[in-house]
C-alpha cells in the first residue's frame, strides 16, 4: 500500500517549501533586511532573550507583547493576535473562515502562499488578475468578485510588484460587500508615513491588517507576525491555533524590538534611499524595465531573465529571485534592496550580463 493514498485529496501534490536558496556572497532573494542593525537595538534584544526561563511554557496569547503592539497601533490588546510569522496567521484565517462554500479573492501576481493555504483549507481561490503592464487592480472586478466571497486579501505594498493599495479600494470592499478584508502590510514600514490601515480596524469590524517583524525589523529568523483585527476574529484565531506556537524566546525578542523600534528608523530610511538609487540605475540599463516600489525590493523585467539570474548566482555569487516562470511576471526578477555595497555589486553584474545576453 502506498501511504500517500491516505492523504486528504486537497493536499495531494503538495511539496515541501523550497525558497531555492544557494550559498552566495550576496543574497538579495528573500526581501530580508541585510543592513547591520544598531548595536543598542541588538543589545536590548539579546538581553531580553537571555532573561527568558526556558523551562516554562510561553504565554499562549503573548499577553505582554500584545499589549505593546496594541499601544503601537492605538487599539486595545483584544484587537491583536500574535503568530508564528504572518504565515501561521494567514493559514489560520483560511482555516477558520474558509472551507467549502467560503471563497477567497486575491489579486495576483501576489504572495503565492495565499492560494496555497486556500487549497490546503479546501477554499476556492478566485483570482482577479492585475493589469499585465502596470500591475494596477481592476477595482470594479475585485468588488464584484468579493460580493460572492468570504474573504479578500490585498497586499500593500504588494509582493512582488511593490505598489500600495488605494485606501478607497478597501473602503469600497467594506462598503459594498460582506467579505472580511485582510490588508497584508508586511512591507509597509518602507512606504510613506500614513500608508498603514491598521488605525482603521477599530471602526471596521471586517477589516484586518497583517504585520510582521521579518522585514523592517530584521528578524526574519524569529518568525513573529501579528494581526490587528476585531476582537471576535482574534478570539476565533485564539481558539483554533496550535497551542504555544510563539515560543518564549520569540516573544521576548519581539517585545524588546517593539519597545526599541525608534532605533531602526535610520536603517529604514537608508533602505528607502537605496531603493530609489537601485531602481534608477537598473532602469537605466538597456532593455530593463523597473516598476515603482514602496517596499524593500524592486521588480525588474530583464532580457533572458532566467539565464541572467543563473549567471548572477554562478559567476558573481549574487542571488536574486526568479519570477519569470510565473503568470503575469514573464521575464521578471525580484531584487531585494541590500546595503549600498550589495546594491552596487548587483547593478554592475546585471549591467554586464544583460549586455552580454542581449
Amino acid at each position: 500500500m502506498n501511504v500517500l493514498d491516505r492523504v486528504r485529496p486537497a493536499l495531494a501534490g503538495f511539496e515541501p517549501y523550497d525558497p531555492a536558496f544557494t550559498p552566495c556572497r550576496i543574497n538579495l532573494s528573500a526581501n530580508e533586511n541585510t543592513h547591520e542593525l544598531p548595536e543598542e537595538f541588538l543589545a536590548a534584544v539579546r538581553a531580553a532573550m537571555a532573561r527568558v526561563p526556558l523551562n516554562r511554557y510561553p504565554d499562549p496569547m503573548s499577553g505582554e507583547l500584545r499589549g505593546a503592539l496594541a499601544e503601537r497601533h492605538g487599539v486595545s490588546p483584544r484587537h491583536v493576535c500574535v503568530g508564528n510569522g504572518g504565515d501561521e496567521l494567514l493559514f489560520n484565517l483560511l482555516f477558520a473562515f474558509g472551507g467549502p462554500g467560503h471563497a477567497l479573492v486575491t489579486c495576483p501576481p501576489d504572495f503565492a502562499e495565499y492560494a496555497n493555504f486556500a487549497k490546503m483549507c479546501e477554499t476556492e481561490c478566485v483570482a482577479v488578475w492585475r493589469d499585465p503592464r502596470t500591475f494596477s487592480i481592476d477595482v470594479d472586478a475585485l468588488v464584484a468578485a468579493a460580493r460572492e466571497a468570504a474573504l479578500v486579501i490585498v497586499t500593500s505594498p504588494n509582493n512582488p510588484t511593490g505598489d500600495l493599495v488605494d485606501p478607497a479600494l478597501v473602503a469600497r470592499l467594506l462598503d459594498e460587500t460582506d467579505a472580511l478584508v485582510l490588508v497584508d502590510e508586511a512591507y509597509v514600514e518602507f512606504a510613506p508615513s500614513g500608508s498603514s490601515m491598521a488605525g482603521l480596524v477599530a471602526q471596521n469590524p471586517r477589516l484586518m491588517v497583517l504585520r510582521t517583524l521579518s522585514k523592517a525589523f530584521g528578524m526574519a529568523g524569529v518568525r513573529l507576525g501579528y494581526l490587528v483585527a476585531d476582537p471576535a476574529v482574534v478570539d476565533m484565531l485564539g481558539a483554533i491555533r496550535q497551542i504555544y506556537s510563539v515560543d518564549v524566546v520569540a516573544q521576548a525578542a519581539a517585545l524588546a524590538a517593539i519597545r526599541n523600534r525608534a532605533l531602526l528608523e535610520p536603517v529604514v530610511e537608508d533602505i528607502v534611499t537605496e531603493r530609489g538609487l537601485l531602481a534608477e540605475r537598473l532602469g537605466a540599463i538597456d532593455g530593463v524595465t523597473v516598476w515603482p516600489s514602496e517596499a524593500n525590493f524592486v521588480l525588474a523585467r530583464v532580457p533572458g531573465a532566467s539565464v541572467v539570474r543563473a549567471r548572477l548566482r554562478d559567476e558573481h555569487s549574487i542571488l536574486v529571485r526568479d519570477f519569470s516562470y510565473a503568470r503575469g511576471l514573464e521575464g521578471c526578477l525580484r531584487i531585494s534592496v541590500g546595503t549600498h555595497d550589495e546594491n552596487q555589486a548587483v547593478i554592475r553584474a546585471l549591467s554586464a550580463l544583460v549586455k552580454e545576453e542581449s
